[in-house]
C-alpha cells in the first residue's frame, strides 16, 4: 500500500525524496510527509492529502540542508487521513522518526504498555508505538541497526519500516517482514523504496531483500542481516526499465498511456516463451514435467482485476487440459480450508507480487505440499520468490491504480500456462497448440488495430456520464470481461456497476432494468460458437423489451448482434477463449473517459492504492 522512499548520500534530501514520493504516489495518496537529519536533529514535514499539500508546505518553511531523511505517502488503515496520522511518526523525545508500510497487528497491547509508562501518544496510527519503542530502546544499544532488530522482535504482522535518528546523521535502517522493499545502489549514494521507481531517476542499480531482514544503508554501503542478527546479503539485480516508463509521455494520464501501452505489453510478455521445438518455455521452472502431468487439479487465487483474469484462465484450462479449475479469491481461500494436496497446482496472480491476501494464500497452498505458479510482472518481488514457478508479465511498469495492461498480459501468460499443461500431459498435439500460439501472436496487432477505433467509444461515454448505473452482461469467458468492465466503473467513476453473468438476469438482477438503464453486452463470435452467441442475443432482446439502452461490444462482421442493439463498439475476430484480450478494451477507454467526464482523479481514485500490502 503506502510508498516510502529513505535516501543516504550527497544530494538534497528533499529533492530525492520529494521525487521518489512523486513516482510512488500511486501506492498512497491520503496523506505524506518527510524526515530529515540536519544540524543534529530530526526535522519533519507532513500534510493530509495529495502530495501537492506537503511540498506547498516545505516551501513556507526554511528546510535546513540535509543528505539523509526518509519520506512517505500513505494509504491510511489505522486513524483517518489527518496532519496528524500523517507519517513519519516520531519517538517521545524527537530524537528518532520513523515510517512503516502494512500493519502492526499487536499495537493495541504494544500502545497500552507504552501509555503505561507514561508516553502520549500523538495519532491514532498502529505505525506510532514503533516510534516510541525504537526510542526507548535506542539509547540502551547504542546502535540504530541493534534498535530496529531488537524492536521488530516485539512486532506482530506485516511490515517495512524505515528509521533516522539524530544521534545517526547518516544512517537509515530499513526492515522487512511481509512487505516490500528494495535497495538502490549509486556512487556513494543509497535507496531505499517501496519499489524501484522510487530511485528509477537515479540509479538502474538495485538489491531485493529476503524476508525478515534488516539494511542499513550509509554513503560508505549497504549491509543486510536477518532479524537474528546474522549476516546475510540481498539479490542484486538491474531494472530493465527506464525513467520514461514513470512519466506519462505526453498522455493526460497514466491510465490513457497504459492502455495505449498494451499491444506491446501483451507482445513483450509472449515474446521468447516458445522453443525451437515448439515448446513453452516458463521462466523460472523449479517444476518437471513430471510435476506438470501428475497434476490433477488447479487452483488460481488471485484478487480484483487479477481474478477476472483468473476466471477466464478457468476456462481455457478446462477446455484445453480437462483438469478441473477451481478460481478463488486469495482473501477466502485459506480461510475455507480447501482441500489440497501434492497433485494440486496453485496460480497465484499478482501484478506487484506482494499482494498480502495471494501470498498468505500460496503459504497455505504451500504448507498443504500443494505446487505452486505464479504470475507476476515484478521481479524479484515476494510472491514468485516463494513458488515453485513463475511466469513474468512484462508489462512494464504500470503506474495508474486502476490495472489495464497488468490484465491483458496476465491473461497472456495465463494462456501460455494453460497450453504448456496441455502440452507436456499430451492432450493437445503440437500443431494444435502451435495453431493458438499463432493467435495469440496475432493479438498485439488487433489490439493496435482496435485502440485506433476508440474516439466513438470516447464519445459514447461522454453521453452516459449522467447515468446513474451501468450493467455489464455476459456469457462464457465474456462474463468476467462483464465483471471486469463493471469493476473499472466502480474504480474510476465511483458509480453502481454491477456484472452478471447473462443467463442469471432472468433470476433476479433483470429487475434492475428500467427505461433507459445503459446495458453493456459481451457478444461472443457467431463463429463456431454460435448457441453462445444465440442464447446473448436473447438476453439483449429481453433487456430491451424491459427499456435498457443497448451496448454491443461484437465481433466484426456480426450484423445480428448489431441489428438489437442501440450502439456497437465492433472488435476483430478473435477465437473465443482469447476474446478477452480485445473485448475488454473498449471497457478500459469507456470508464476511463466516463470519469474523465465527470472530472475525476483517473490515476489516484479515491480509496484505492495500486499494491495492496495488508489483509
Amino acid at each position: 500500500m503506502c510508498g516510502i522512499v529513505g535516501y543516504v548520500g550527497k544530494q538534497n534530501t528533499v529533492d530525492v525524496v520529494i521525487d521518489g514520493l512523486r513516482r510512488l504516489e500511486y501506492r498512497g495518496y491520503d496523506s505524506s510527509g518527510i524526515a530529515m537529519v540536519a544540524d543534529g536533529a530530526i526535522v519533519c514535514a507532513k500534510k493530509a492529502g495529495k502530495l501537492a499539500n506537503l511540498e506547498s508546505e516545505l516551501d513556507t518553511m526554511q528546510v535546513p540542508e540535509a543528505t539523509t531523511g526518509i519520506g512517505h505517502t500513505r494509504w491510511a488503515t489505522h486513524g483517518m487521513p489527518s496532519d496528524r496520522n500523517a507519517h513519519p511518526h516520531t519517538s517521545k523525545d524527537g530524537s528518532v522518526a520513523i515510517i512503516h508500510n502494512g500493519i502492526i497487528e499487536n499495537f493495541a497491547q504494544l500502545r497500552t504498555e507504552l501509555e503505561n509508562d507514561g508516553i502520549e501518544f500523538a495519532s491514532d496510527t498502529d505505525t506510532e508505538v514503533v516510534a516510541h519503542l525504537l526510542g526507548r530502546i535506542l539509547p540502551a544499544v547504542g546502535d540504530l541497526t541493534e534498535a530496529m532488530r531488537a524492536t521488530c522482535e516485539r512486532l506482530e504482522g506485516a511490515f517495512t519500516l524505515l528509521a533516522v535518528s539524530k544521534d545517526h546523521p547518516d544512517t537509515v535502517v530499513g526492515a522487512r517482514r511481509n512487505s516490500p522493499l528494495v535497495v538502490g545502489v549509486g556512487e556513494n549514494e543509497y535507496f531505499m523504496g517501496s519499489d524501484v521507481s522510487a530511485f528509477i531517476a537515479h540509479t538502474k542499480d538495485a538489491i531485493e531483500l529476503g524476508q525478515d531482514q534488516i539494511v542499513t544503508i550509509t554513503p560508505q554501503g549497504v549491509s543486510v542481516t536477518n532479524f537474528d542478527g546474522t549476516p546475510s546479503q540481498g539479490r542484486a539485480f538491474q531494472v530493465d526499465w527506464d525513467i520514461t516508463a514513470a512519466e506519462k509521455g505526453g498522455f493526460d494520464s497514466f491510465m490513457l498511456k497504459e492502455i495505449a501501452e498494451q499491444p506491446q505489453a501483451v507482445a513483450d510478455t509472449l515474446r521468447g516463451r516458445v522453443g525451437e521445438n515448439g515448446e513453452i518455455v516458463l521462466d523460472e521452472v523449479r517444476m518437471s514435467d513430471q510435476d506438470f502431468r501428475d497434476i490433477d487439479k488447479v487452483f488460481i487465487v488471485a484478487c480484483g482485476t487479477s481474478y477476472h483474469a483468473g476466471l477466464v484462465t478457468k476456462y481455457a484450462i478446462e477446455h484445453w487440459t480437462r483438469i478441473p479449475c477451481e478460481v478463488e479469491l486469495a482473501s477466502e481461500f485459506r480461510y475455507r480450508d480447501p482441500v489440497l494436496d501434492r497433485s494440486t497446482m496453485v496460480i497465484a496472480i499478482s501484478q506487484s507480487g506482494e499482494t498480502m491476501d495471494t501470498l498468505m494464500a500460496l503459504r497455505h497452498a504451500k504448507d498443504q505440499k500443494a505446487r505452486v505458479l505464479s504470475i507476476s510482472n515484478t521481479v524479484g518481488s515476494t510472491i514468485p520468490r516463494e513458488s515453485h514457478a513463475v511466469l513474468y508479465t512484462r508489462a512494464g511498469l504500470e503506474v495508474a491504480v486502476a490495472s489495464t495492461k497488468a490484465f491483458l498480459t496476465q491473461l497472456a501468460a495465463c494462456y501460455l500456462v494453460g497450453l504448456h499443461l496441455a502440452q507436456v500431459r499430451g492432450i493437445k498435439y503440437a500443431d494444435e497448440v502451435a495453431s493458438v500460439l499463432r493467435e495469440l501472436v496475432a493479438t498485439p496487432e488487433k489490439i493496435d488495430s482496435l485502440l485506433e477505433k476508440m474516439e466513438e467509444v470516447r464519445d459514447l461515454a461522454r453521453q452516459f456520464s449522467a447515468c446513474q448505473r451501468v450493467l455489464f452482461i455476459g456469457r462464457h469467458v465474456g462474463y468476467p470481461v462483464a465483471l471486469e468492465g463493471a469493476l473499472k466503473l466502480k474504480e474510476l467513476a465511483y458509480m453502481h456497476a454491477e456484472g452478471f453473468a447473462a443467463g442469471e438476469l432472468k433470476h433476479g438482477p433483470i429487475s434492475l432494468i428500467d427505461d433507459g438503464t445503459p446495458v453493456v453486452a459481451i457478444v461472443p463470435s457467431p463463429r463456431g460458437r454460435s448457441l453462445l452467441h444465440d442464447k446473448i442475443v436473447s438476453n439483449i432482446q429481453e433487456v430491451k423489451a424491459r427499456g435498457a439502452t443497448v451496448i454491443a461490444i461484437c465481433e466484426e462482421g456480426d450484423h445480428i448482434a448489431a441489428t438489437h442493439a442501440d450502439h456497437v463498439i465492433f472488435t476483430p475476430q478473435s477465437p473465443t477463449l482469447l476474446a478477452p484480450l480485445l473485448t475488454a478494451v473498449p471497457m478500459q477507454v469507456f470508464a476511463c473517459e466516463l470519469a474523465s467526464a465527470l472530472g475525476h482523479d483517473i490515476d489516484q481514485p479515491r480509496n484505492l492504492a495500486k499494491s495492496v500490502t495488508v489483509e
